[in-house]
């Protein structure tokens, strides 16, 4: 009877093992990288700042004139101002040297 249980119990881990390595296989090919470009975009959201030249999700390029908690304003050009949401910047094209003039 003993060895009737220890067989049940190594058929179960032979049926549950393929879902097992699937998953692993999804975490670390899908789950993994989509997490860290989440993050990235986080924290370059997070570091923007007046001055950045940026380009928005539809393509528009400008310049950071103000910045707030979850609104930023682009200078388009020397009289346009556009108001965008903080999450529709896609990626940033130039730093300001904001820090570096302080420093001045």
């Amino acid at each position: 009877m003993w060895l009737a249980e220890s067989g049940g119990g190594s058929n179960l881990l032979i049926t549950v093992a393929p879902f097992i390595l699937m998953f692993a296989i999804f975490y670390f090919l899908l789950i993994r990288p989509q997490q860290k470009k989440q993050r990235q975009r986080g924290s370059m959201l997070n570091a923007l700042q007046k001055g950045d030249k940026v380009v928005t999700v539809g393509g528009l390029h400008g310049t950071i004139a103000e910045i707030s908690d979850d609104t930023v304003v682009i200078k388009v050009n020397d009289v346009t101002k556009l108001t965008f949401d903080r999450s529709s910047v896609n990626n940033v094209s130039a730093r300001s040297d904001a820090k570096s003039e302080g420093n001045a």
